[in-house]
């Protein structure tokens, strides 16, 4: 059935495109918000100034507000200059949410996030799960922050993670994958050219695509340095990438080690492409392939990769890499990365590509928006 909001807009079933996102906020849905933060598919979630240090990472139980669960683990208000490596803090959102019976929402950090090792994650009132909000929910959002790798300032307005609205669970199935993959292009390779469904050597078969590491060239990557300079989350084109990161290169035979407990950015072999219709969000890697996180960033936006006319031919993604139980040994073609495609309840008024601006749009650029673009 169709989902009617605020104004005229008339949507099917799927992921709500940016002109519904625009009506829930003129419409008292979404409380808090700015416009200029949404997105072709979500909109940007903004620090507030009320802040915390806690313990530790947590959840409410069913219906336990955040503010009052505060109180019981003594959270301590935080007026500081920075977030410290190896400390929670909780701060609240400024935007609320009062969702609809037939609308329910899903978080991911940004980019701009995951790829300084900043793990963000969204806590909701009475929700009993990281990154998500019910259909009828009413109440506060809050982010938990930890540094994992340096400290970081980062003065109330920034956002640090988006959240997407739906109305239907229309993640593709693997018959939808196969029909939708030549129709679409999804992937293509750096010679230009798309790839073709038989090609797709690595699959879980559940509707996905599999991803492998790019392993062209003598330099795979970047390493984190880690250390106690502290960055500046609202500085852009500032830092010196050598301060904090060290270049990745291949080993012997065509091989990289990804040691334990280490962070990565490094980028996939395939380029992405996402049509306006469609969205798109990464998803984590059965542990039968290697136990690892390969983002932290993951949402996809209609139109990434897809030029403003369709001209497009996918760009490649980043991936936030960290081994868990030993030291990994990468080669060309094992998968790394799992992404998922669902469709749009209506083609975005706004597409990434068409919208233009944004930092993340060059193949050739694994740092963040607060580096200066290496020699």
């Amino acid at each position: 059935m169709p989902t009617e909001l605020h104004s005229n807009s008339v949507l099917g079933d799927g992921a709500l495109p940016f002109q519904a996102i625009q009506d829930m906020i003129a419409g008292g849905i979404i409380t808090g918000a700015d416009s200029k933060n949404v997105g072709a598919g979500s909109l940007d979630l903004t620090m507030d100034e009320e802040q915390y240090r806690v313990v530790g990472v947590f959840q409410p139980r069913f219906g336990e507000r955040v503010r009052e669960l505060l109180k019981d683990i003594d959270a301590l208000p935080y007026h500081g200059t920075h977030f410290e490596r190896g400390v929670t803090y909780i701060v609240k959102a400024k935007e609320s949410l009062k969702l609809p019976p037939s609308i329910y929402a899903y978080c991911n950090p940004k980019s701009s996030t995951g790829r300084l090792d900043l793990h963000v994650r969204v806590i909701a009132d009475g929700e009993p799960s990281y990154d998500a909000m019910s259909k009828r929910f009413n109440g506060e959002l809050w982010f938990i922050i930890n540094c994992n790798s340096f400290p970081i300032g980062i003065p109330p307005g920034q956002t640090l993670s988006q959240v997407r609205f739906f109305n239907a669970n229309t993640k593709f199935s693997e018959t939808r994958m196969e029909i939708s993959f030549p129709k679409f292009q999804l992937l293509w390779g750096p010679d230009g050219r798309p790839f073709e469904y038989e090609d797709l050597n690595i699959s879980d078969r559940d509707g996905s695509l599999i991803l492998t590491l790019d392993m062209a060239g003598d330099e795979i990557g970047l390493e984190c340095r880690g250390g106690n300079t502290v960055l500046d989350f609202s500085a852009r084109n500032h830092y010196d990438p050598s301060e904090f990161f060290q270049p990745v290169r291949k080993q012997k035979n065509d091989m990289i080690t990804l040691k334990q407990g280490c962070f990565y950015l490094l980028r996939t072999a395939e380029w992405v492409r996402v049509p306006p219709e469609l969205a798109c969000e990464m998803r984590p890697m059965d542990p039968r392939r290697g136990d690892l996180r390969a983002h932290y960033a993951g949402f996809i936006d209609p139109g990434w990769g897809y030029g403003k006319d369709g001209e497009g031919k996918g760009r490649s993604l980043v991936l936030e890499v960290r081994a868990f139980e030993s030291d990994l040994i990468f080669r060309a073609g094992r998968g790394i990365a799992k992404i998922r495609f669902e469709e749009m309840a209506a083609v975005p008024d706004v597409s990434y590509d068409a919208r233009g601006g944004s930092h993340y749009t060059s193949n050739d650029h694994l740092l963040s928006k607060h580096f200066k673009k290496r020699g």
